[in-house]
């Protein structure tokens, strides 16, 4: 797991009987309710009485449980208007088989005709959760060790007491139906998924099983996901108990992870024969009753089974942040009792079969997790979001608005599209009072200069949008302790390789990822050993759909944003005076940290600080003026310096560091570059950055920063980077140039966003062309696996779109690393997954949540 666990994400596959509400009994109405429902989302099963809902996954089980509400509300709204319910149980007690067929499917219709009785009564459902696993041979692994843990889970969901009109004396009837088939049960030990896949392909040849999609083990390698897949749970009536179960086996999976990790042993190696009998145990008794514990295979009350499996599972569900909601769910469940109880208790007191399916079908269709957990989840009948549509969005989950965003979007909503305008005109209005701009340059000035590492030139402003986006409290700690280690390892490395080249001599990496770098500069040589290189540093970091960050780039030469990430919650709040904005950080201050930062980072007793810029016509000079001010230095332009007997001046005054927010090249290249060199050497001047830092933001060394990290800190990485393929490498070639429709391309030396290709949005003839540059020069080109970014609501003009995100965060390198509290949220263009604001991107004030308590 390499320390990033908390980054595992989890899905669930949920399957719901389709019931008639005036009979009560299973109908063959699957297909007709299907043609109701996103395909993407839903599907056939077996028999067609049964309907499938397949969730996203998520990182958050918050996340998960309101896509899984939303996934229900969905289906449940669809049988509505068909006259027909649905219920979320293993089993349904009233039930015609004569009336029910299997779903027109040649695959179905083979397995009714090998297995006859087996196929027309599998007249059951399950809920299957799925954990991120990050290859196959781990899968296997962790398919048989988890077994051992997995039978208390089943006992949460028993909801099948009934089956074909009868009390079954089981809590899970489904159990007993379900292991009937020849691949069921737990799962043996194999030393690798090749010959797990060996062992299918002998079931397959024997005739036994007609395709690998029959493997139905408790828990199982998934055919087509990158994933481990728990199969062996009842459906369950309410979400809550689906998101526990999926928060507790993502727990049992990491634990067993971390120790194939660290080469542990499998702990007490339990016989299949004991993981069959305990499942028999959770399928028989449920809540109610004893269940085996997995520790010891002693029995004991099912309440002190599952307390003691959570408190072993404690370290896990901390790490994930589920430990506070995951045992609050099972104190919960453990007190009202398993599902198929409640339902013997409505015949017990006098009720029907036809109560039983009721009460079934008023719980699958509520609103139970938030109802019970957070409050009501409130509808899209807004104007500004009425039609918004977005698969991985932080604001809205499959059409249901994340309590986070509740308030804020209900303001926006109550100001209407037409206030929301003349809002914009008030922010430019500020913007334009305080000289804010950020400007995208022409093609005729592109040619003229020379860009900085942010691509940033004069030309049109950049757009800021007025719908704040938050940053939950336990995200941005994360963030802002994975930071930090990153710029402390780069930093190292820079000290290094303009030195003694350690890193090299230990084949750590290739020496050609220093000496070909672009940004590799001889200048780098000529910096003073005990001034600090990266005084300031810019990391690109983004969330994809399932909740997880990652780091895009590290920017250690002249990051820009921090004055805009400020100015953007200054002019949001002149905008929208109503946003409460109570328990969100205050970025102000962020000039006085970096002001101690640039004086820790000269080896003067008493540095004297200036800041040089290319001028007015700068774009983000804005920027630098505001900087200036606020730290109460000079601001000066490479013509306002001077060096006389070794002492650098800036315009008259005597300075000592100099945050350069200009090019290294333009300010080293012009006729006093070899007497700044010459008192950056001495010390007697400190470039805050220093030249050369473009070696360790090189695209190219950015896939051996986890390594550095473990080189220089001796730590494991709390960010995670990117799989990213180097195209000089001819095994990495071979590979980009295979999959080019899925990578995006990257030349190394680029910038802004500048020569990027995304496969999967590019035309035949722009995957030719770059096809043909990486095989005439490879050296110049990386790829990396496609990181779908989530999105964001955006005003338009009229009403809420979907734009893709991503967030600039900062550290500071000063006598220790310091994160400021303002971040640089970046928005791309419509329909776009570049954020850079020369290609047209803009921002949004960033909300830095105060992490609970």
């Amino acid at each position: 797991m390499s320390g990033l666990g908390e980054s595992i994400a989890v899905g669930v596959e949920e399957e719901f009987h389709v019931v008639d509400l005036e009979t009560r009994h299973l109908v063959p109405r699957a297909e007709s309710l299907l043609e109701r429902l996103p395909q993407k989302r839903f599907t056939h099963e077996l028999q067609r009485s049964v309907v499938e809902s397949n969730s996203r996954p998520y990182v958050r089980l918050e996340d998960l449980g309101q896509d899984l509400t939303a996934l229900r509300r969905t289906v449940v709204e669809a049988a509505d208007g068909l006259g027909l319910g649905i219920v979320a149980a293993g089993t349904v007690p009233l039930v015609d088989p004569a009336a029910l067929k299997i779903s027109p499917d040649a695959r179905y219709e083979k397995m009714l005709e090998d297995y006859q009785l087996l196929t027309r009564e599998q007249l059951i459902c399950g809920a299957q959760v799925h954990v991120d696993v990050a290859n196959r041979d781990l899968a296997v692994e962790v398919a048989h060790r988890v077994a051992r843990w997995l039978p208390p889970l089943l006992a949460f969901s028993a909801s099948s007491p009934y089956w074909m009109g009868a009390d079954s004396g089981y809590a899970s009837s489904r159990t007993l139906v379900w292991q009937r088939w020849p691949t069921t049960g737990p799962v043996r030990r194999f030393s690798s998924a090749a010959e797990y896949d060996q062992m299918v392909a002998d079931l397959v040849r024997s005739g036994v099983i007609t395709d690998p999609g029959m493997i139905y083990f408790d828990v199982r390698p998934s055919a087509h996901l990158p994933t481990v897949e728990m199969r062996m749970c009842d459906a369950c009536p309410r979400v809550e108990d689906v998101v526990l179960m999926a928060g507790v086996f993502r727990a049992v999976v990491m634990r067993e992870l971390q120790a194939i990790e660290d080469d542990g042993p499998v702990q007490q190696e339990v016989p299949m024969e004991m993981v069959r009998a305990a499942t028999w145990r959770s399928a028989r008794s449920g809540l109610e009753g004893a269940l085996v514990d997995p520790s010891d295979g002693t029995a004991r009350p099912a309440a002190e089974v599952i307390r003691r499996m959570l408190d072993g599972l404690r370290p896990q569900l901390e790490a994930t942040g589920d430990w506070e909601s995951v045992t609050t769910l099972a104190e919960y469940a453990l007190g009202r009792g398993s599902s198929a109880e409640r339902q013997r208790q409505i015949i017990a007191h006098g009720g029907t079969f036809a109560d039983v399916v009721d009460r079934l079908v008023a719980v699958t269709r509520s609103d139970g997790w938030q109802a019970e957990f957070g409050g009501p989840i409130p509808r899209l009948t807004t104007e500004l979001l009425g039609d918004y549509q977005a698969v991985q969005d932080e604001a809205v989950i499959a059409g249901i608005v994340r309590e986070p965003y509740q308030p804020i979007l209900q303001v926006l909503d109550k100001l209407g599209s037409a206030e929301l305008c003349r809002r914009e005109g008030v922010r430019d209005a500020y913007m334009k009072q305080i000289g804010m701009n950020f400007r995208v340059e022409s093609e005729e000035e592109r040619q003229e200069r020379t860009l900085d590492r942010d691509g940033v030139a004069s030309g049109r402003k950049m757009p800021l949008d007025l719908t704040p986006r938050l940053i939950a409290g336990d995200d941005w700690a994360k963030i802002s302790e994975g930071m930090p280690q990153r710029v402390r390892a780069l930093e190292a490395f820079l000290h290094d390789v303009y030195g003694r080249r350690e890193v090299i001599k230990d084949q750590v990496i290739p020496a050609w990822i220093v000496d070909e770098a672009p940004g590799y500069r001889a200048a780098g040589w000529r910096v003073h050993s005990a001034a600090t290189r990266c005084s300031v540093a810019g990391l690109d970091v983004a969330r994809d759909g399932a909740g997880r960050w990652v780091v895009l780039e590290d920017n250690l030469r002249v990051p820009s944003g921090i004055g805009y990430a400020v100015g953007n919650r200054r002019t949001a709040v002149q905008a929208l005076p109503e946003l409460d904005r109570a328990g969100v950080l205050d970025p102000e201050g962020a000039a006085g940290l970096l002001r101690e930062a640039l004086l820790a980072a000269s080896p003067s007793a008493d540095p004297v600080i200036g800041v040089v810029t290319s001028g007015p016509s700068d774009p983000a000079y804005y920027e630098h003026r505001t900087l200036a001010e606020e730290m109460d230095v000079v601001l000066v332009e490479p013509g306002d310096l001077a060096v006389r007997d070794g002492v650098v001046y800036a315009a008259g005054r005597r300075v000592d560091v100099l945050y350069r927010r200009i090019d290294e090249d333009d300010l080293l290249g012009g006729p006093l570059g070899a007497a700044l060199l010459d008192a950056t050497e001495s010390g007697a001047l400190t470039l805050a950055n220093a030249p050369g830092n473009g070696v360790a933001d090189d695209k190219s060394l950015y896939r051996y920063v986890p390594r550095l990290i473990d080189y220089y800190l001796g730590e494991r990485p709390l960010l995670a980077n990117v799989p990213t393929y180097l195209c000089r490498e001819p095994e990495d070639r071979g590979q980009v140039l295979d999959r080019l429709s899925e990578l995006v391309v990257k030349p190394v030396d680029g910038y802004g966003g500048q020569g990027v290709i995304i496969g999967a949005h590019a035309s035949a003839r722009e995957l030719d062309e770059v096809r043909e540059r990486i095989l005439a020069e490879p050296e110049r080109w990386v790829a990396q696996e496609t990181i779908a970014l989530s999105t964001h609501p955006t005003f338009d003009g009229e009403r809420m779109r979907p734009h893709a995100v991503d967030l600039r965060g900062f550290v500071f390198l000063g006598e220790r690393p310091v994160v400021p509290q303002a971040a640089l949220t970046r928005v791309a263009p419509p329909g776009s997954m570049i954020v850079n604001s020369s290609q047209g991107g803009g921002a949004k004030d960033t909300w830095l949540m105060r992490e609970s308590l």
